[in-house]
């Protein structure tokens, strides 16, 4: 394959820096069709950003033959059906997080993309940077000694509006599935193993829909975790994650953009040394990765188990504060 064709399901905002502008930078890349339901933005979308051919059904855009790779970036609860959809046409995904509304569909979509033998690659963006693969680099070593607690939040305001995804149940919103799926996915890396939940507290506005979310987490190495995320009004942007070892301790400031300005903390006795890493948007990394991967350079680094995983965690977080996982009656 010397040129993937990519297809979007969903004009979505995310679309455009997530695919569209990292795709208009590669020559190997290159963004054909889309699918809208709404044919006046569909068609607006596709003007704006130079998209060949429009779809006002998205299973027909995954059935297209000149599509080499599908990007769902569509609601949560639009995740599993479309992206098996498009596993059982043959089509590589690229699926928005969070990966789906809860783990049954995460694993229902992972065995889906077993059975087509087709790459499904989950996109946290942040994992691709050169910036937490140099905070994997540096715990890899053992710089921290013995890692005994980790801390990671992610904030940001998302003001409610009417018909907002992220604070609309039905379709997977809440603080914890947009926001907290990243400081969660932060520290099962940094740990390396699976977390019990011990307690958790939602904020709720409305019902059903959690606006903040903190979380006591433990796993069976032995270090214990605290995860919260804010989307409430006034939240201001913070992304923080920090590794506390017997040694030493790291923090990073920006995990989640470092392209906008990030820090890399190491403090030993006292003192403390201080680094950035130079890198692209997160999502050229992320779209470089893809296409490694299904030029068989790469294997994926998100997706199948670790996805059905961070799920299992999102979903015993929700029960613990006393709320149903996304998708369950």
């Amino acid at each position: 394959m010397t040129r993937v064709r990519v297809g979007l399901l969903g004009a979505a905002k995310i679309a455009p820096p997530a695919v569209i502008k990292p795709a208009a930078q590669r020559s190997d890349c290159e963004v054909v069709a889309v699918a809208s339901r709404d044919r006046a933005r569909g068609e607006a979308f596709a003007a704006e950003h130079g998209i060949a051919a429009i779809e006002t059904d998205y299973e027909a855009l995954v059935r297209r033959d000149d599509i080499d790779l599908v990007y769902n970036g569509l609601p949560p609860s639009r995740h599993k059906d479309l992206s098996i959809a498009a596993l059982e046409a043959g089509k590589p995904v690229l699926c928005e997080k969070p990966f789906a509304m809860n783990a049954a569909e995460a694993r229902a979509m992972v065995e889906a993309a077993g059975r087509a033998d087709r790459p499904l690659i989950e996109a946290f963006h942040y994992r691709f940077h050169p910036v937490f693969q140099r905070v994997m680099e540096i715990l890899s070593v053992g710089a921290l000694g013995e890692v005994s607690a980790i801390s990671a939040t992610f904030t940001v305001a998302i003001p409610y509006r009417k018909g907002e995804l992220r604070h609309t149940a039905a379709l997977g919103g809440g603080a914890l599935m947009d926001l907290g799926c990243y400081p969660l996915h932060w520290v099962r890396t940094v740990a390396g193993c699976e977390p019990d939940v011990i307690s958790a507290v939602a904020h709720e506005k409305r019902p059903g829909v959690d606006v903040a979310m903190e979380a006591d987490l433990a796993f069976p190495s032995g270090v214990s975790a605290k995860v919260s995320c804010s989307m409430a009004r006034g939240a201001p942007f913070a992304a923080l994650l920090k590794v506390t070892g017997a040694e030493a301790s790291l923090t990073v400031v920006n995990p989640i953009a470092p392209h906008f300005g990030h820090e890399i903390r190491l403090t030993r006795d006292g003192e403390t040394q201080s680094e950035t890493v130079d890198g692209m948007t997160t999502y050229d990394h992320q779209l470089a990765h893809v296409i490694d991967v299904l030029g068989g350079r790469a294997a994926p680094i998100t997706g199948g188990a670790d996805a059905v995983a961070n799920m299992a965690a999102v979903d015993a977080m929700y029960r613990a504060a006393g709320m149903k996982p996304r998708g369950e009656a």
